[in-house]
């Protein structure tokens, strides 16, 4: 199976459907260019903020523009890379996991609304399942695929193979990943009063 090519309108619209009906909202957009105003938009001045490492983010410019300090929000990331102390900055990482938004993507996501979400260290995924109150997962519409079942081949044959690589060749040849903790998303409980939002880009981004 193909796992790089954009979804049409009609897949599309399931998956619009599909994440409707597990308490995410979806927001479907035409470019990376779209996403980044899309989250300039969403989150206050005055925000805290943290994300996860992400091609993704990386390629429609979201890092590159937090890095810029001219957006009036908390960088809580940039805080934690700031601190050389060890002991610190790990307090520092145990404080993030509170962030009023958090940022990242998907490597998987299902026609039916459900997706998934990989890790090596898991260090992002306080933040996902339970203790930011905002989320925003910025996700090209070529990750989508039928079913649950089929998102884990994807994840498997092709999502950790390039992540592998491109690991590889930012931190060198004795770095590189592997899949030590998964994330099945399947509904957002109501009573829980987050919001999370799914951009869905029509252009090919991350992995």
């Amino acid at each position: 199976m193909n796992y790089d090519t954009l979804a049409n309108a009609e897949s599309i619209a399931r998956t619009v459907e599909g994440l409707k009906g597990r308490g995410v909202e979806p927001i479907v957009l035409e470019s990376g260019a779209e996403a980044l105003a899309k989250i300039k938009e969403l989150i206050p001045t005055g925000a805290s903020v943290m994300n996860g490492s992400s091609v993704t983010l990386e390629e429609v410019g979201y890092i590159e523009y937090l890095k810029t300090g001219t957006h009036g929000w908390n960088n809580l990331k940039d805080a934690i890379l700031a601190e050389k102390d060890p002991v610190k900055q790990s307090l520092l990482r145990k404080e993030s996991v509170t962030s009023d938004y958090y940022l990242g993507s998907v490597h998987a996501l299902a026609e039916t609304g459900e997706f998934i979400i990989a890790s090596n260290s898991g260090s992002q995924l306080p933040h996902i399942v339970f203790t930011s109150s905002n989320l925003i997962f910025v996700v090209s519409t070529k990750k989508i695929i039928p079913t649950l079942a089929e998102g884990f081949a994807r994840l498997e044959q092709h999502v950790l193979p390039l992540e592998d690589d491109h690991m590889k060749r930012v931190y060198g040849p004795q770095s590189g990943s592997k899949i030590s903790k998964v994330v099945i998303w399947k509904d957002e409980a109501v009573y829980l009063k987050r919001t999370v939002r799914m951009l869905l880009v029509k252009e090919k981004l991350g992995f």
